[in-house]
């Protein structure tokens, strides 16, 4: 499981003297007596840190409270964060615009390019790559022209991105390569972390298992130093991927049921699915298909909740072929149709390989109609 990253706004801070309990306290007064000024730096202050810890659902409700004293670029970019960090990628959308129409009327290019990347982030998730490209390439020379190295770097990761999900997994590398040094320059370790996390998925995914699992074990500890909740928890999942492909099905499972309750937690569903979907995967490495049926149905419903398309497709995939193993053509066949269409709709490199095990199937059941062995 790899993920594209939100891009930062400009950095505010909390005055080291001051608590969060305070801030929060200061803030819900302000709300209450209308104190706009007052609210939304507060506000904005506490959600940068929040959001830092996978906070999600605080900062949603501190910035909508914030909102409801008008318009605020900040407010309305820190809770499309946190609602496309908990699956709600239509809503979060919404709020990216909005915000960059105000940022673009004020002439804050940096926030506008922030924002950009973002926008590209949710319809990455979605599984529209080429239309998250496009933002990204809007996003990366405003980027580079107002200096901010941060945002750059979590833009060339989130390219990076795309193109491992377009199966291009050379380039995928070398917009990583290009994001880690500056990462470490910058000091942002979580930035880091997560780099880490996407090299070695790559190298997961070329079949450099060992190679895969020394980058995500550098990723690990950062992500746990700097309180990334949501990222340890990829980075555990990707653990256990790698684990289930060497064969080691226990050990993976160990890490995945250690990934669960923290995607659980920070309120990260496509995660959730995610893992779901790779501990019945494990099931069916194990000869328990009933098993695996069960959790794989728990994944896709969220799947399709939060939009992911291409989640959605590999979900059924895994359906089809546990079908498929069961005899059942028919609802092997059901399943890898809704996988080709949604191949289809994501770009996925998968397409021609999933529509010849369909046309396969389609010609084994003609070759024996009305049998179907369970």
């Amino acid at each position: 499981m790899e993920d594209p990253e939100p891009s930062r706004p400009r950095p505010l801070s909390l005055a080291a003297t001051a608590t969060v309990t305070r801030h929060v306290e200061v803030h819900r007064l302000a709300v209450a007596g209308r104190q706009a000024a007052i609210a939304r730096d507060t506000g904005a202050r506490l959600c940068q840190v929040w959001l830092r810890t996978s906070r999600f659902a605080a900062v949603e409700a501190m910035a909508t409270a914030t909102l409801t004293l008008g318009p605020d670029a900040s407010a309305l970019y820190q809770r499309g964060w946190a609602r496309s960090s908990t699956g709600q990628p239509r809503p979060a959308l919404e709020d990216f615009h909005r915000a960059l129409t105000m940022y673009q009327q004020a002439g804050d290019h940096g926030n506008e390019a922030a924002t950009l990347s973002n926008i590209g982030h949710v319809h990455d998730r979605l599984g529209d790559r080429r239309r998250a490209l496009g933002f990204y390439h809007q996003a990366l020379p405003i980027l580079r022209e107002v200096g901010d190295r941060a945002g750059e770097a979590a833009t060339l990761n989130n390219i990076g991105h795309v193109h491992d999900g377009l199966g291009d997994r050379q380039q995928a590398l070398d917009f990583y390569h290009q994001a880690l040094p500056i990462r470490r320059e910058v000091g942002n370790r979580a930035g880091e972390a997560a780099t880490l996390n996407n090299i070695g998925l790559v190298h997961d995914r070329l079949g450099d298992r060992q190679q895969a699992l020394d980058y995500y074990h550098q990723a690990l500890p950062i992500m746990r130093e700097v309180g990334d909740r949501a990222g340890e928890a990829t980075t555990l999942n990707n653990i256990g991927g790698v684990h289930a492909g060497l064969g080691d099905r226990r050990r993976a499972l160990g890490f995945y049921d250690q990934a669960l309750p923290i995607l659980r937690e920070v309120g990260d569903r496509a995660g959730e699915a995610a893992t779901l979907n790779n501990i019945g995967l494990v099931h069916v490495g194990l000869g328990d298909r009933r098993r695996a049926l069960d959790f794989y149905h728990q994944a896709l419903p969220i799947m399709r909740e939060v939009g992911d398309r291409a989640g959605e497709a590999v979900t059924r995939y895994n359906i089809a072929m546990v079908h498929r193993a069961g005899g059942d053509l028919d609802q092997a066949i059901q399943e890898l149709e809704h996988v080709v269409d949604l191949d289809r709709q994501v770009d996925h490199p998968d397409l021609d390989a999933d529509t010849a095990v369909l046309e396969q199937l389609r010609r084994q059941r003609a070759e024996r109609p009305g049998i179907h062995m369970r």
